[in-house]
């Protein structure tokens, strides 16, 4: 199993996630800020410049965790994979700016705040996160039943990708667009993190403003096998060994998001519950491979795409309660208290 023992600047300019993680971290002084709003709607060489400038000619950042959390937060909750980038994932995209932000990543990769990123799922300290809001509240979990769960995943995933028409990557179309099991309703879990609650709170891609949750703590009831992702490199391998087609399905989202046309892949989840337990997306993997067109095999790419970091997907039945629930709410500025 393949594990990131570092988190290099080359690595987190790679991925979307992580150079838009550099930005907002970048861009918190009001004039630099200004600078990029400019660049951002108004795309055009000077504008890029200028912000090559702000950017050369900004303060250090400070060592914050507080900081640091904030960013990425904003980094994993502008993630979108149905539809193009956003303004400002494009214009981090542009070389001139990728380059400038080299001084951040470094010091992000280097930071002692970061370190916990790329540590493998930390089984001893689980937790699952319910959000309660009552627009989008969802069920107390269950945490019994996996295999037939991922059962009928396979059997619907394989049936709407039949039943999905042979569209170019262009059309107007739009279906199922993540990579992980989404409509199984595996349990998933996160660590624990601190006072200001776990990461399963903060840090969650197409967010729907939850302010309510039950964070439950969790334990296994055995030793899990657990496949760690770390990075691109041991996300395409998961699906190179456990193909399975979804060309038809993800075509037209993936196409918008990655610009790229051709055969793509996911996890046959149900493959991967023969071999693992478990499977941990790492923060450094996250920011590292998600959202980019990965390589699986000739002709074949993949998305990592709907995972938060440091989510753990369980899929077999090897979770327990281990003490009560503890709500939590959404203050004023952002943050969560229980």
């Amino acid at each position: 199993m393949p594990v990131t023992a570092t988190l290099t600047p080359e690595a987190l300019l790679a991925g979307p996630r992580g150079r838009r993680l550099c930005f907002e971290l970048l861009r918190a002084p009001a004039e630099l800020s200004r600078i990029a709003l400019h660049a951002e709607q108004t795309p055009s060489e000077q504008g890029v410049h200028d912000l090559v400038d702000a950017i050369a000619d900004a303060p250090p950042v400070p060592s914050d965790a507080a900081l640091l959390l904030d960013a990425l937060e904003t980094a994993v909750g502008n993630a979108r994979y149905w539809q193009p980038p956003d303004e400002t994932d494009v214009l981090v995209a542009t070389p001139r700016i990728r380059s400038a932000l080299e001084p951040v990543a470094r010091q992000i990769a280097e930071a002692a705040h970061s370190v916990w990123w790329r540590s493998p799922v930390q089984l001893d300290d689980q937790r699952h996160v319910q959000w309660l809001d009552d627009d989008a509240g969802q069920p107390a979990p269950s945490f019994i039943g996996a295999a037939r769960r991922l059962d009928r995943w396979r059997t619907e995933t394989q049936r709407e990708e039949a039943a999905t028409d042979d569209l170019p990557a262009a059309a107007s179309y739009s279906g199922s667009w993540w990579s992980i099991p989404a409509r199984a309703a595996l349990a998933t879990t996160t660590r624990g993190g601190t006072d200001s609650g776990p990461p399963g709170l903060r840090l969650v891609e197409d967010a729907f403003g939850w302010t309510e949750a039950l964070v439950r703590p969790l334990r296994t009831t055995r030793s899990p096998r657990v496949y760690e992702i770390t990075g691109p490199e041991a996300w395409s391998t998961l699906v190179a060994r456990f193909p399975m087609n979804v060309s038809l399905s993800r075509r037209q989202d993936w196409w918008h998001t990655t610009g790229v046309e051709g055969e793509w892949a996911i996890p046959d989840w149900v493959g991967v519950a023969s071999a693992y337990d478990a499977v941990h997306l790492t923060v450094a993997g996250y920011l590292t491979a998600a959202g980019r067109a990965l390589p699986v095999a000739d002709g074949v790419r993949t998305v990592l795409a709907g995972w938060d970091p440091d989510q753990t997907y369980w899929l077999a039945d090897v979770l327990e309660p281990a003490g009560d629930p503890v709500r939590w709410h959404r203050d004023d500025v952002g943050g969560w208290r229980s």
